[in-house]
């Protein structure tokens, strides 16, 4: 056997531990739950716009020709839940997420549940908090207090990325600059992709006091203020192992040595979003980078991690199902005296 198999058992065998790891996890908090970046500070509707002067060899998949794509975009937080109904304050430190799914795309897509979107998934931290699938499977067993000491020793420089990544000071989930953190395909190119606000965020002179204070703050930007939010979609491209590793997750493309190209804007208009519809399609709404075209594919071992993230949500979705073909006691219900 090569060494190339032998790396790729050692990733499949990883991405299977990280995989039975997050459904057993699922299944003990709540069958039904979000596990990934459960916590949404809101699901807002919007547009992708591509550029109009795109080079031609890059203008495949999605950037094939200038149009505009309605979007759904969320805003989350990392955390997992801490038990059914309760989620972790915005308070205490975390990483925040932003998912964008483009509707209307044609053309087949890698795998089928979704025939007609285009995910693409974004960190507030440019490195990912793993090296690969192998440390990030490590980190699962730290975190379930499966770790031996010398397990512990090993995982350092990924505690360092966390503290650091969820450390860093959020006012407004809509004016952050986000990154994809892994590589993917661009046709024939490997990229990885940031968005970069029009607006920077200003962190407020008072510590915030609300435990929901970054959907608070969404809905004052967007719903209250009446304003809308912008990002540059920006990518970067592949130099070599060294500068801009495919492999290696925790390893920053520096802008130096890849510098960031514009091929879309993100609008996402004014707009009243917190309401109880909207968060029911929020919590029904599934996110995963390997919603792709071929053109777009996910590359490196925590891409091919990644993949759970189809399992867990066709899971919590199996559930649900099941819930609502279960027959419901009777319950009488009484209208409200006028």
């Amino acid at each position: 056997m090569s060494d190339l198999s032998l790396s790729t058992a050692t990733q499949e065998a990883a991405t299977d531990a990280i995989l039975a790891s997050t459904l057993k996890e699922q299944a003990e908090r709540g069958p039904d739950l979000r596990q990934l970046h459960p916590k949404s500070h809101g699901l807002v509707w919007g547009e992708f716009i591509v550029e109009d002067d795109i080079p031609e060899s890059l203008q495949v998949g999605v950037f094939a020709k200038k149009r505009t794509y309605p979007i759904w975009l969320r805003l989350s937080n990392a955390s997992t839940p801490e038990k059914r109904g309760k989620l972790k304050s915005d308070l205490e430190p975390d990483i925040r997420g932003l998912a964008i799914k483009l509707l209307e795309v044609e053309g087949q897509k890698v795998f089928d549940d979704e025939k007609h979107t285009q995910d693409f998934i974004f960190l507030n931290h440019p490195v990912f908090i793993a090296r690969d699938a192998q440390q990030f499977a490590d980190l699962g067993k730290a975190g379930s207090g499966q770790a031996d000491p010398e397990l512990l020793r090993s995982l350092a420089p990924v505690f360092e990325i966390l503290q650091a990544a969820s450390s860093r000071q959020v006012a407004n989930p809509l004016l952050i600059q986000y990154w994809g953190t892994t590589p993917f395909k661009l046709g024939s190119r490997v990229i990885k992709f940031s968005l970069k606000p029009h607006q920077q965020d200003q962190v407020p002179d008072a510590k915030p006091d609300s435990e929901n204070y970054l959907r608070e703050a969404a809905v004052k930007y967007l719903t209250q203020e009446g304003k809308e939010a912008k990002f540059d979609f920006l990518v970067q491209f592949f130099v070599d192992e060294e500068k801009t590793s495919i492999e290696d997750a925790t390893k920053e493309w520096k802008e130096e040595d890849s510098p960031f190209i514009k091929l879309a804007t993100v609008r996402i208009p004014a707009q009243k979003f917190d309401f109880e519809e909207r968060k029911r399609l929020d919590e029904g709404l599934a996110f995963s980078p390997w919603h792709t075209l071929p053109e777009h594919e996910p590359l490196g071992s925590i891409n091919l991690a990644r993949k759970i993230y189809l399992q867990t949500a066709k899971s919590r979705h199996d559930y649900s199902e099941q819930r609502l073909r279960e027959p419901q006691p009777y319950t009488a219900v009484l209208d409200e005296p006028k």
